[in-house]
């Protein structure tokens, strides 16, 4: 059985009943005066589960994070996936504030950080209030990468008041304090709950991305801030974790047991407690394959080119799936056949060969269903399959991204050498040459071909300062993309000032 926080759907639709309807959503928001400290524990298994809306799925708080970038494509198939150019709005970087998926993750994180806020006004223990005000500090580092200003309340405060709202400048030094003042009371681990070196990954994350949540156009990093990251991958470092030899086991039904470097994830029991995250292979598998998925997620060519013929990270067979269905891990190029090695057809009865070659509007009725690479990440649990409930951990954090900011922050403060030696480690183990040069355009493909499909790459992005660029069915961006609108229902509440441009 494994060591997992079963979710409580009871109290998470108490809490959701509970809503006052005001020109803000305030999904997750309860007065604290009708509850009592014997709620805290649900409270927080509640807390827990108020993340997974957000971020264990495909089509959220990651596709704001993926399809707008280069690593991820949702073509437009004569009339499936066109929903009225949502995903092309994405890809091509043309969202406006009315935008829906904006909206939606937006309310959805701010409800992470309402609802782990409510855990603060019951006298919860050090303990209980440390995993509470982690998970708040996570969901408001998504809403200020994000947006760029942050709604908060104050434990116990009235639902009927507008949110208060911190800008960039104030936010980075409130998480900064935060996370550093958690990090005694959080426990060691499992890696399914908020855990001492999750804080710190977080931590990590907010130093690294400092300079560019202040200035996104013209990103600076600070040495002070550099070295921070550096002596925090340290600390995660004496933790034990190692790189995982298969690197999809990081991803599969039992990563709970197999992966060596899952530093936090959502914890899922399969049939029992973990929707949506079956959607990762729903979304980019074929119709025709097993299981049977929606069409839609590809990744782009240029961005599958980055990787070696010797890179494992580019996929290969995978037991307990290939063996089943007959599909792959990794990418998914070319020919697709069935267990038996069966060569199987799209709907119209033409070779079901998945093409490098894709279009953010596929016309030709002999492509459309084929166009673009597939990407299957998380190994399908088909023990499972049937209940939509999966046994796969979401994964938020591993040790090779703590690894790959430490070598971002030594390349940035002119550690080259040291920066070089890191990622030609982790690359070992992935099966990729060892790199002779390493600079930042290296560096930032590096962590592509490691995070792909992880929620990370938009981030990455504007931190590398490409975000704006031309890249494979996008043109040049302006400025005013590298944040999202606050969304029109939002603004009602007067603390939240529109974003330029929108």
């Amino acid at each position: 059985m494994k060591n997992k926080y079963i979710a409580s759907f009871v109290t998470a639709s108490l809490l959701l009943s509970g809503c006052t309807k005001l020109d803000e959503k305030l999904n997750g928001q309860v007065s604290s005066g009708s509850l009592s400290t014997n709620d805290v524990p649900s409270l927080i298994t509640a807390s827990y589960t108020s993340m997974r809306g957000p971020y264990q799925a495909p089509w959220n708080w990651s596709a704001l994070q993926e399809v707008t970038s280069d690593e991820v494509i949702v073509p437009t198939r004569a009339g499936d996936w066109d929903d009225n150019g949502a995903w092309r709005a994405l890809h091509l970087h043309k969202w406006a504030s009315d935008d829906a998926r904006i909206s939606d993750v937006f309310r959805d994180l701010n409800s992470v950080n309402y609802v782990s806020t409510n855990v603060l006004g019951l006298k919860p223990t050090a303990a209980q209030a440390a995993v509470a005000r982690f998970i708040r500090a996570f969901s408001q580092f998504s809403i200020l990468d994000g947006w760029g200003q942050v709604p908060y309340r104050e434990p116990g405060e009235a639902v009927t008041q507008p949110s208060k709202v911190r800008n960039a400048s104030e936010e980075i030094s409130y998480l900064i304090n935060e996370l550093t003042a958690i990090i005694p009371d959080l426990p060691i681990g499992p890696a399914s709950v908020a855990n001492k070196n999750a804080a710190r990954t977080l931590l990590m994350k907010v130093y690294l991305n400092k300079g560019t949540f202040l200035n996104r156009s013209n990103p600076t990093f600070d040495a002070a801030d550099m070295a921070k990251v550096i002596s925090l991958a340290d600390e995660i470092a004496a933790g034990g974790y190692s790189l995982t030899t298969n690197y999809f086991d990081n991803f599969a039904p039992s990563n709970d047991l197999l992966s060596k470097e899952n530093i936090f994830t959502s914890a899922n029991t399969g049939g029992v407690d973990g929707s949506d995250l079956d959607g990762q292979w729903k979304c980019t598998l074929h119709y025709s394959q097993n299981p049977n998925g929606y069409n839609g997620f590809s990744s782009l060519s240029n961005f599958y080119n980055k990787f070696e013929a010797s890179d494992k990270r580019r996929g290969g067979s995978y037991a307990g799936q290939t063996n089943i269905s007959g599909i792959r891990v990794g990418f998914l190029v070319g020919q697709q056949v069935d267990q038996n090695g069966v060569a199987l057809k799209d709907r119209k009865g033409n070779p079901l060969a998945f093409t490098p070659e894709v279009s953010i509007i596929e016309r030709d009725p002999n492509h459309l269903e084929v166009a673009g690479i597939r990407v299957i990440k998380y190994p399908i649990d088909y023990a499972n399959s049937g209940s939509r409930k999966p046994d796969n951990d979401w994964v938020y954090f591993r040790y090779s991204d703590v690894l790959l900011m430490k070598a971002e922050a030594q390349l940035r403060t002119s550690q080259t050498a040291q920066a070089l030696a890191l990622v030609n480690s982790l690359r070992t183990v992935r099966g990729a040459s060892t790199l002779t040069a390493l600079t930042l355009d290296v560096l930032l493909d590096e962590r592509g071909r490691e995070l792909y499909w992880e929620s990370f790459r938009r981030q990455d992005l504007i931190r590398f300062g490409k975000f704006l660029a031309a890249w494979q069915e996008k043109p040049a961006s302006e400025a005013k993309y590298l944040v999202f609108p606050i969304p029109d229902n939002q603004l009602g509440n007067p603390n939240l000032i529109q974003n330029p441009g929108y």
